[in-house]
């Protein structure tokens, strides 16, 4: 097994040079994992080379996140718009989880990371399910790093179920209409049970959400690799880090 999830106080030699210091490190760090497919095009592979060795990249950024003290690290793994893609490539992503899981489980169970799965169970194939469902089960009472798969997501339709809520309720009596309100809506999303996240790290070069979490980003620092993600090392997840700490969040106001 791969055992290098090293605190900040095991530092060595081997580490990025870029190694984030102080305490300003965001507490929740998301990620839109891109360029898996260009990655193996370029390289003359076929695409679900480049998912398979994108998976290796989880592994690499779970462990750089752990070691500074990240609390919640969201990747986006499989949107309600990839459903359209080839079905040999849906199939190869829905095994992923399977496969990543059952190599990492035990590891991230001894370093007290705890799985969860943002997104819609309709639709996932029993094998991912069980996957999911197993890893979300023996490390729900870990009180580490919680590492976040966004599986099946698609922040419009989640935005969308959430108004529907709200709308149901006060149709049936449990509030009123001026009870709607930003906060309220946010208790429907999701993502009620975590903070929004404080940086989004997008690689591949590209520039957009992809319909992500697009209300919890509202006041998100955005920052963008060209890097394919089987190719995003620790020192990029470093180096954007870095980029966050040197920045001022003021939420519309004035520091």
């Amino acid at each position: 097994m791969f055992h290098i999830w090293k605190r900040k106080a095991e530092k060595s030699i081997l580490e990025p040079s870029g190694w984030p210091e102080g305490d300003n490190i965001p507490k929740h760090v998301a990620i839109i994992m891109d360029g898996n497919g260009r990655w193996a095009k370029k390289r003359g592979m076929p695409r679900i080379a480049g998912h398979h060795a994108g998976m290796k990249t989880v592994k690499r950024v779970t462990i750089a996140a752990d070691d500074i003290g990240v609390e919640i690290l969201t990747l986006y793994a499989f949107s309600t718009e990839n459903w359209t893609r080839p079905q040999e490539e849906v199939d190869f992503l829905m095994r992923l989880p399977q496969e990543f899981l059952k190599i990492e489980l035990n590891e991230l169970i001894e370093k007290n990371v705890q799985v969860r799965m943002t997104g819609w169970r309709e639709g996932l194939p029993a094998h991912t399910l069980q996957a999911l469902d197993e890893a979300e089960a023996k490390t729900k009472n870990n009180t580490g790093l919680i590492l976040n798969f966004a599986l099946n997501y698609g922040s419009r339709r989640e935005i969308a179920d959430a108004a529907r809520l709200l709308a149901e309720d006060a149709l049936n009596g449990k509030i009123s209409l001026g009870d709607i309100t930003e906060e309220s809506l946010a208790d429907k999303l999701l993502t009620a049970n975590i903070s929004d996240p404080d940086l989004l790290i997008r690689t591949s070069g590209e520039l957009r959400l992809s319909n992500f979490m697009l209300w919890q980003l509202a006041y998100t620092e955005f920052w963008f690799s060209p890097r394919f993600w089987p190719a995003f090392t620790k020192q990029d997840f470093y180096d954007a880090i870095r980029e966050y700490q040197q920045r001022t969040r003021r939420y519309g106001g004035l520091k």
